[in-house]
């Protein structure tokens, strides 16, 4: 089924009017009739709205049939501050981490950043980015579009982690699996976690000891290095394991 994003008061009583580039999708892309059936989200409250399509004009009239309400989103709000990586690499890390669950992309410019961002140029990519994150939303039928950040420096995304619950920064000198094991079972649905990742070249050594120095914990992604668009999806499909047993339990 067809999943679009509306603002809330895009939904009244049991009719909800769907606008914009959305309304050429529906009508000449996928040539859709009254009739038929698509899922709306308002991205704020975490249901799915199940409509049928009542009228095709510059507008898009549906009519509300029910609300599934069977939370989709992860218990626990996933920020991913991730090193710039060079080319198109985060476009990637952004579909994949959208479709694993992530609350907030947060690009962080570290030491050893190879992609510098052209400040002309940045809104733009920004833009880019966000549609990447609406596009991963709707195929993996998010409940809401996670938001992507504009940069930020290392310092900056230190101070924002220190305002979660919980923060982690893979290194390759942590401790072995049992700490790691150990961190991932504290985590609890509810709290915040903050999930760092450093560019090609990794974190600095200072970046690491700033970041241990605010509460991050250092944690181990197993004996083997990862690349920079691997390592955060190798957390994040931990952390969705974890949580999603969790509520199970």
């Amino acid at each position: 089924m067809y999943q679009f994003f509306v603002e809330p008061e895009q939904i009244q009583g049991n009719r909800v009017v769907i606008t914009g580039k959305d309304v050429n999708h529906i009508k000449n892309v996928l040539r859709m009739q009254p009739g038929e059936e698509i899922a709306v989200s308002n991205g704020q409250d975490g249901k799915e709205y199940r409509c049928g399509i009542l009228e095709l004009g510059e507008e898009i009239l549906c009519e509300l049939r029910f609300v599934k309400e069977d939370a989709v989103e992860l218990p626990s709000r996933i920020y991913l501050f991730q090193g710039l990586p060079k080319a198109d690499k985060m476009e990637f890390i952004i579909q994949k981490a959208v479709e694993l669950g992530v609350y907030e992309i947060i690009p962080v410019n570290t030491k050893r950043c190879i992609m510098k961002l052209d400040e002309k140029k940045v809104k733009n990519k920004i833009a880019r980015w966000q549609q990447i994150a609406e596009a991963a939303a709707k195929q993996s039928k998010r409940a809401i579009i996670p938001k992507v950040s504009e940069p930020m420096n290392f310092s900056q995304a230190v101070a924002l982690g220190k305002t979660l619950d919980a923060k982690w920064i893979p290194y390759e000198l942590a401790e072995g699996m049992e700490k790691t094991r150990s961190l991932m079972e504290q985590l609890k649905p509810g709290q915040s976690l903050g999930i760092f990742i450093g560019p090609e070249g990794g974190f600095e050594e200072k970046e690491i000891q700033t970041a241990m120095e605010n509460g991050i914990e250092p944690i181990t992604l197993g004996k083997r290095i990862l690349r920079t668009e691997t390592a955060g999806m190798a957390v994040l499909s931990w952390v969705m394991y974890h949580l999603e047993g969790a509520c199970i339990e």
